[in-house]
């Protein structure tokens, strides 16, 4: 894993200079976006918001101290790294999406995973303590959470396994049909990480020559 850039300087929502993109970006998140303007209003005091330059590790593999993110704009990865040193990208999260370590937390083990910047991103947290915390205080917001935090985890686990059953034009194939609104953004070498492939078999793929 890369050596971290600083983190940002954290800003609560109400003294950032952006509060209203960014409350109206909370509201477009899939986990929040049903919640009362009451409940979510509630919730703001306990966020910071983190304005993040390219490569910050937000969370790093191994660490006990974890928080729950909302990402507001740019996009996210989940990295594991083996023993090796090789570095496997488990998913992507970009604007409206959510990063968490939410079953390490309650497992009481350190986080499995790492959470990387792609790109220049910004995000809303709160310590995982303070959420699950919030969590059950609103029994509707833990039940769309938990529900795509198993989403989450099949996801991931579909695309662990489609890297062993399908072959490199099917590993492609799949990602551009799920994932449309990330193939132009996410970053070439990126994604050719995520599917297993090489940078030059990716492009070649993507953009076969005619013949």
């Amino acid at each position: 894993m890369q050596e971290p850039h600083s983190i940002s300087r954290s800003t609560p929502v109400a003294q950032h200079r952006e509060g209203e993109s960014i409350r109206a970006a909370l509201r477009d998140n899939i986990v929040l976006k049903d919640m009362p303007a009451d409940e979510l209003a509630a919730l703001e005091p306990h966020l910071v918001v983190l304005d993040c330059t390219k490569g910050e590790i937000l969370l790093r593999q191994g660490d006990t101290e974890m928080s729950q993110y909302f990402v507001l704009q740019g996009i996210l990865k989940r990295v594991v790294t083996g023993a090796s040193g090789r570095e496997m990208i488990l998913r992507f999260a970009d604007a409206g999406n959510i990063e968490t370590s939410y079953a390490a937390w309650r497992l009481r083990t350190p986080a499995p995973y790492s959470i990387v910047t792609v790109k220049k991103a910004r995000v809303a947290k709160l310590p995982l303590a303070q959420w699950a915390a919030f969590l059950d205080a609103h029994a509707e917001l833990k039940a769309v959470f938990e529900y795509e935090v198993m989403h989450l985890m099949s996801e991931i686990m579909a695309h662990t396994i489609t890297l062993h059953l399908l072959d490199a034009p099917g590993r492609v194939h799949r990602f551009m049909r799920k994932h449309p609104e990330l193939a132009e953004r996410v970053p070439q070498k990126e994604l050719a990480s995520y599917l297993n492939l090489s940078a030059e078999t990716l492009s070649r793929l993507r953009h076969p020559r005619k013949m």
